[in-house]
């Protein structure tokens, strides 16, 4: 392992963060860009995440602990994501998070980008978007940017624009969705991108029936009761490719 911080971790914890990197990949949500992490499972003001690298690449090695600030822990770090501050400003504003991913997965961009849309739950499997997820502008905190949320500054008005939400669009670049678990993070990237497709697909035919208020929170509750069936077909797919 990279990191001697890492030392005292349950391997399993490790197995299943690369898991989900390339989880992610398989399913087409990350492509040689995204990133995902989970909060250190003994101390809340760490959080572990691969190093700069495709995460379809990501191997336990290539684990590494960030604090709070997005700091990496431990003596001669390798090179960190840029926007590694996405994950320390919501595990902060958030003590509820525990695992967060930020992606680039196409259908979901146009919600970000275009005046009015909103990225709304139409199927039971997306039910955790609810009736709205909210979007970030980056422009309000940085007028002129790159596009990525690469300062303390930055990952912490995302974080405001996330709230209580359980995933935030970010204009012109992706999404970020947070989770209780690293499993529930991974389901909910995937599905976001399987919603917004069904979505864009419903808008060609008419004005979708999105689920109600009640409809979304009731099929979340049932879907978070089922997420390791999804996991372990998930896991095995990447195992045997």
């Amino acid at each position: 392992m990279t990191n001697r911080a890492l030392a005292d971790i349950d391997p399993a914890v490790i197995d299943d963060l690369v898991d989900a990197n390339h989880i992610l990949y398989n399913e087409g949500v990350v492509d040689g860009f995204g990133h995902i992490s989970v909060r250190h499972p003994a101390n809340p003001n760490h959080f572990l995440i691969a190093r700069s690298m495709a995460p379809a690449l990501v191997t336990a090695a290539d684990i590494m602990t960030i604090d709070l600030d997005s700091n990496p822990v431990g003596p001669n770090p390798p090179a960190s994501y840029a926007e590694r501050f996405i994950h320390g400003e919501i595990y902060r504003a958030r003590p509820d998070v525990m695992a967060v991913s930020h992606s680039h997965s196409p259908s979901v961009i146009p919600f970000g980008i275009v005046p009015g849309a909103t990225l709304r739950a139409v199927s039971h499997m997306g039910a955790f978007i609810g009736d709205g997820a909210p979007v970030f502008e980056i422009r309000d905190t940085a007028p002129a940017s790159d596009m990525l949320v690469r300062t303390p500054e930055l990952g912490k008005a995302l974080a405001k624009s996330l709230g209580r939400f359980n995933i935030v669009l970010m204009r012109g670049h992706g999404s970020t969705v947070a989770g209780a678990t690293l499993r529930q993070a991974v389901y909910r990237a995937i599905y976001a991108e399987w919603n917004a497709k069904l979505q864009l697909d419903a808008l060609r035919l008419g004005s979708p029936i999105y689920l109600t208020r009640e409809e979304a929170e009731g099929a979340a509750r049932a879907n978070d009761a089922a997420i390791d069936r999804a996991w372990h077909l998930w896991k095995r797919a990447v195992r045997e490719s």
